[in-house]
């Protein structure tokens, strides 16, 4: 069944008015029109609404609400992708990705082989693309909620927001000498009531010596992929498996009581 996501305004009581974007995309490129079912996922709220098309204007289309889910919230531990900025098609293949696998946010940050090295418009002018991926993706995925991109920092700030809270542990991949592998590390980063797993990766150049020592100064475990030099969105993608697996991470969320991982109301 199609899904899309919907800004909360779009619902009042049980009917829900399709509009702008969301209406083009839903009539025009999925050709929906009356009588169509799919389901939308409403933003901030964590819930999806399966709807039939009702009526149509040139401008709107109007949907009732046939039933109700609950979509379970991401599971702790939570992980977060730390990632010196890299090439921009290279970022968005990692922020879809992210989204797929069920990272709660991604925190990008500057280091010495950043594809940009300091905060400027650029950023700014990208962030609506990067936004629209997150969207499509959440929309693919069935995920309940919009991962968050933050404001790119530089390393000092990354790493202080990292160790604001004893419940987050993290590890960072390093194509340099390292004794632990993948697993090696993941093992390290359990503890009991984990709350945050962060996972720093670098961009197209790595890291450099001084900035490895930095992380090993905030407590990070280093860790090799393997032989191989990988491209930056696959050592993100590698990574987060490995520590999903490892997190026992990969399994249907059933805390809303669904067998699902969902509730439903009619």
């Amino acid at each position: 069944m199609r899904r899309y996501w919907i800004p909360p305004e779009m619902i009042e009581a049980d009917e829900v008015t399709l509009s702008g974007d969301v209406l083009h995309h839903i009539r025009d490129v999925c050709r929906m029109h009356k009588g169509s079912k799919f389901e939308v996922i409403v933003g901030g709220q964590s819930k999806a609404l399966l709807v039939e098309i009702t009526g149509e204007t040139k401008h709107e289309s109007f949907a009732r609400v046939i039933e109700e889910r609950v979509i379970a919230e991401i599971p702790y531990p939570r992980i977060h992708l730390a990632l010196s900025v890299p090439r921009f098609p290279v970022f968005e293949a990692v922020v879809e990705k992210a989204v797929e696998l069920g990272v709660y946010a991604i925190h990008p940050f500057f280091s010495e082989f950043s594809f940009i090295r300091k905060q400027e418009d650029t950023w700014a002018k990208k962030l609506p693309r990067f936004e629209k991926i997150v969207q499509s993706a959440t929309q693919q995925s069935g995920r309940g909620d919009l991962m968050p991109i933050s404001n790119p920092v530089d390393l000092e700030q990354i790493l202080a927001q990292f160790n604001r809270t004893e419940k987050a542990r993290g590890l960072f991949a390093y194509e340099g000498d390292s004794r632990l592998n993948a697993k090696e590390g993941v093992a390290k980063v359990k503890a009991d009531g984990l709350q945050e797993a962060w996972i720093f990766v670098g961009s197209e150049g790595g890291f450099s010596g001084a900035e490895v020592e930095k992380f090993k100064e905030a407590g990070l475990a280093t860790v090799t992929l393997g032989s191989q030099i990988l491209r930056v969105e696959t050592a993100c993608v590698a990574l987060i498996s490995v520590l999903k697996y490892d997190l026992d991470l990969m399994r249907l969320n059933t805390q809303s009581g669904g067998t699902d991982g969902s509730n439903r109301r009619v």
